[in-house]
């Protein structure tokens, strides 16, 4: 089993690196796999709704070696974590800009996998970080690990985020449970138990 990990911030080993490393330590600890994989620090174009990858699913039509990557990486994980710095009380640009393509383009990669939100942050802003990452799993059909607080870190540097001894400790929670509902899904899929098909076909639209 594999975790794949995000980092979407300009730093590659910044904050958010830091509460990342810890949840892969912890995981391949456990005998999970994990990468982290650094999103860049290049401009990153947005999604432009042009509905190319409606017509070729799996792939964007902008081919910039970072959503593309992550797709196919994605269709080979079993479980994500998405990590961010806070930005003005709300997740990097950087970050939102590769989701919003990586889901239209890629979601069948993502359904039914398990996936965590982190943000890193000098002091506020974090809990709604976190709102804004957790949308595209719940919409994805996608199981949500949760800690025991919120799953956060602070710290205006990597130094101050390793003193935060409750932020690295949530970090860890977070990777246990991680790594309890992958065994679960795996030890469902052993006897059996498929993942449930969800309705599809109904858009309502209310403008008329």
């Amino acid at each position: 089993m594999k975790v794949l990990l995000l980092n979407g911030s300009s730093h590659p080993n910044g904050c958010t690196h830091t509460a990342l490393h810890e949840i892969a330590l912890t995981l391949e600890s456990s005998g999970i796999q994990t990468e982290i994989l650094f999103l860049g620090n290049e401009p990153v174009r947005d999604c432009t709704a042009c509905g190319t990858c409606a017509r070729q699913p799996g792939r964007c039509a902008f081919d910039d070696d970072v959503v593309n990557r992550i797709i196919e990486k994605a269709c080979e994980a079993d479980g994500f974590v998405f990590g961010t710095p806070v930005y003005y009380a709300h997740p990097s640009g950087r970050i939102l800009s590769v989701l919003d393509r990586v889901f239209y383009a890629g979601k069948d990669a993502f359904v039914h996998k398990p996936a965590a939100a982190i943000a890193s942050a000098r002091r506020a802003g974090t809990t709604a970080t976190l709102d804004v990452l957790q949308k595209y799993f719940t919409i994805s059909q996608m199981p949500v690990v949760s800690s025991t607080y919120w799953t956060m870190v602070h710290g205006k540097e990597p130094a101050d985020v390793l003193k935060d001894e409750e932020g690295l400790q949530t970090m860890r929670n977070l990777a246990v449970n991680m790594a309890w509902l992958l065994r679960c899904i795996e030890a469902g899929k052993d006897v059996g138990i498929q993942p449930p098909q969800a309705e599809s076909g109904a858009r309502t639209n209310f403008i008329r």
